[in-house]
């Protein structure tokens, strides 16, 4: 049986609710996984969202900041949060469900932290925390053990040469720098994880998942960026039917800069 999951960087909830509505008509995704929320619980938009049918939620929140959301048709054996890089961020939220086709699967939504301008830990203390959080992030894949897990959500880690518009001119850029390539793909060599993305859309292809707001025609320049991921852990990787990445919801009325990435599994 198909299952569907979508995974965006909404960068504020509450102000793009109709956007979230829109994808939610348009694409009937089992379970939804948004970060950068941006509100307190109490704030959250539950109501649109199980008029919908999704009714189960976990959430991990902050005010005016962070945060991340797993909405699901499907209800859930139980959820958890994991404070990761010795900060009380709302960053991470898990959820593992509880029938149907992906009965058994934990779903994990993770915001690492963008980590600023400078990408040098000593003079900007949001590199050293990105840094930190990645490094824990490691030790928690190598960890935790599991089977039957998918990991989503927004990264700030283009991995990849052509998960950037330049890899030359990038290497010195927050997000793609060698110090945060190694460290993500350490986290992802710990858990055994598979990039469900790369396994649908190999390389050479360049896959671009988010452009940049300061650019005056982000569509004409095209210098996006990688920075939303789909990892499964092995046991999943033959159940991967395709991948979409969104590319045109970066053009919707008042977008987000990050666009949705749909999955769908065979399961």
């Amino acid at each position: 049986m198909p299952f569907k999951i979508i995974t965006w960087n909404i960068n504020s909830v509450r102000l793009r609710i109709d956007l979230v509505a829109r994808l939610l008509d348009e694409e009937q995704p089992d379970v939804l996984c948004l970060q950068e929320t941006k509100c307190l619980e109490a704030q959250f938009p539950f109501a649109a969202f199980t008029e919908r049918g999704y009714r189960h939620a976990a959430v991990s929140c902050q005010k005016g900041y962070h945060g991340v959301a797993v909405l699901s048709r499907v209800p859930f054996v139980s959820t958890d949060r994991y404070r990761f890089g010795g900060n009380d961020d709302a960053r991470h939220v898990a959820a593992q469900l509880a029938e149907g086709p992906a009965a058994g699967t934990t779903i994990h939504n993770f915001y690492v932290p963008a980590g600023g301008d400078i990408p040098d830990p000593v003079a900007n203390p949001k590199f050293a925390h990105k840094l930190a959080f990645l490094d824990e992030m490691q030790a928690w894949s190598a960890d935790s053990g599991r089977s039957r897990s998918i990991l989503v959500g927004d990264l700030n880690v283009a991995p990849l040469p052509d998960d950037v518009w330049s890899h030359k001119q990038m290497l010195n850029v927050v997000s793609h720098t060698p110090g945060e390539t190694s460290r993500l793909n350490a986290v992802q060599d710990a858990g055994r994880w598979v990039d469900v993305i790369r396994n649908r859309m190999p390389e050479p292809e360049r896959v671009y998942t988010w452009w940049s707001y300061r650019a005056q025609d982000w569509a004409a320049s095209n210098r996006g960026r990688r920075l939303d991921h789909v990892w499964a852990t092995p046991d999943l990787l033959g159940t991967i039917d395709t991948v979409t990445i969104r590319r045109e919801a970066r053009s919707w009325e008042r977008p987000s800069d990050h666009v949705p990435v749909v999955t769908t599994l065979s399961l």
